[in-house]
């Protein structure tokens, strides 16, 4: 239990402290990263659906917190997200590459695309928003496979618990 509560604060105050320093430098040139859905996907795959769900309102709210907009616009994608994914975690390969990318790559579209739908105050700026949403997936996706892959390579054994099971076991 103590070890939890410790990877979980580790996982949000290493998250928020990206995004609001290293991270905040790419995205003022166009290019998110979206971190904040990257530790909601890696929490929830696994601890399931139910931890995915708590840290994901926990590091949203925290963002909504930091930035100083519409509380909440973050807590409830993410939470969302770590729902989601912890529910998909159950019947997904968790320790595949391709199960990675894909779930990191619909996170980021959907977190992105929510998130957006907030700063749009006029309807030609659709062009601007989607542009944004697609950069922010085709660069959150790649690089947390990549983090994951060499975690798992430097690990030594499977992250995610489970993961030596075929596809549709759930332990």
């Amino acid at each position: 239990m103590k070890g939890g509560v410790i990877g979980f604060l580790l996982m949000v105050g290493v998250a928020l402290l990206l995004r609001s320093t290293a991270l905040s430098v790419l995205a003022s040139r166009g290019v998110v990263l979206d971190v904040l859905v990257f530790v909601t996907v890696v929490w929830s795959l696994r601890h399931g659906e139910a931890a995915g769900t708590f840290l994901g309102f926990v590091v949203g709210l925290a963002a909504d917190l930091d930035a100083g907009h519409w509380l909440g616009r973050h807590a409830l994608a993410l939470s969302l997200v770590g729902y989601a994914t912890g529910r998909l975690g159950h019947t997904l390969v968790r320790d595949r590459t391709s199960t990675h990318f894909v779930l990191l790559a619909l996170a980021t579209l959907a977190h992105q695309l929510w998130v957006s739908a907030f700063e749009m105050s006029i309807a030609p700026s659709w062009h601007f928003v989607l542009q944004r949403v697609l950069v922010s997936a085709v660069a959150t996706a790649p690089a947390g496979t990549l983090l994951l892959a060499l975690t798992r390579r430097l690990y030594g054994k499977p992250i995610f618990p489970n993961a030596h099971l075929g596809s549709g076991s759930t332990g």
